[in-house]
């Protein structure tokens, strides 16, 4: 079986209104969508050059916006929240949500489509993009389309701590806009905060700070 293989005009518009971005160079766009099986059989170049600069410059984006958004936040904390938007499992939700996978070039059945495919097409368009319209074109693409998927639940955590305790949940309070937000959350009469690019982010870093503060018995 081959997918993907009679990419028209049409399709090429379909694709780039689908990514919110139009190609200088369609090559470049072509090969985000190459398989390795497909490359193998045809002879083109495989998109997994393109998933390899698309990683790094997911990498740098999405560091920058942490470290814009938090600067309290010390490396650690910093590390884990890179892996709410780096994640395989984030990737692969962001491709899902854009559904690239039916333009994907590939040969033979699904068995020849490793568990990561999903998420490697994602990184291969963000290198493609990079590659045609620099940095600026990827943190577009990037602040439209990625998706954060928290890689620990502090928040689900934290309220099990709070509901084992007392019949209460936590509560979040939560300022700010565009990458910089602030949450305070209390519970069992201990309070703390957490900064975020994002609202979802600031309350993770809050659940995670009380949890902590929590556990060592110290109340503010």
């Amino acid at each position: 079986m081959t997918s993907g293989e009679t990419w028209t005009a049409g399709t090429r518009e379909e694709v780039e209104a689908l990514l919110g971005y139009k190609f200088q160079h369609e090559k470049l766009l072509m090969t985000a969508f190459t398989h390795t099986s497909y490359a193998n059989h045809t002879g083109e170049e495989s998109n997994e050059r393109l998933e390899f600069l698309g990683d790094a410059v997911l990498s740098l984006v999405v560091t920058e916006k942490l470290m814009r958004g938090d600067r309290r936040a010390d490396e650690g904390d910093l590390t884990e929240l890179r892996k709410q938007y780096v994640s395989r499992d984030a990737l692969t939700e962001s491709e899902g949500r854009l559904n690239l996978m039916r333009y994907l070039r590939r040969m033979g059945g699904d068995n020849n489509i490793a568990g990561k495919t999903n998420s490697n097409l994602f990184e291969a368009v963000i290198g493609a993009i990079y590659l045609d319209g620099g940095l600026p074109a990827a943190k577009a693409f990037l602040e439209e389309h990625l998706v954060e998927r928290e890689s620990v639940n502090y928040k689900t955590i934290l309220q099990e701590y709070v509901q084992e305790r007392q019949k209460a949940i936590p509560r979040y309070h939560v300022h700010g806009s565009g990458t910089k937000f602030e949450c305070t959350v209390s519970a069992l009469g201990a309070e703390a905060s957490g900064m975020g690019a994002s609202k979802k982010a600031a309350e993770t870093a809050a659940a995670k700070a009380l949890l902590k503060k929590l556990r060592k018995g110290t109340k503010s």
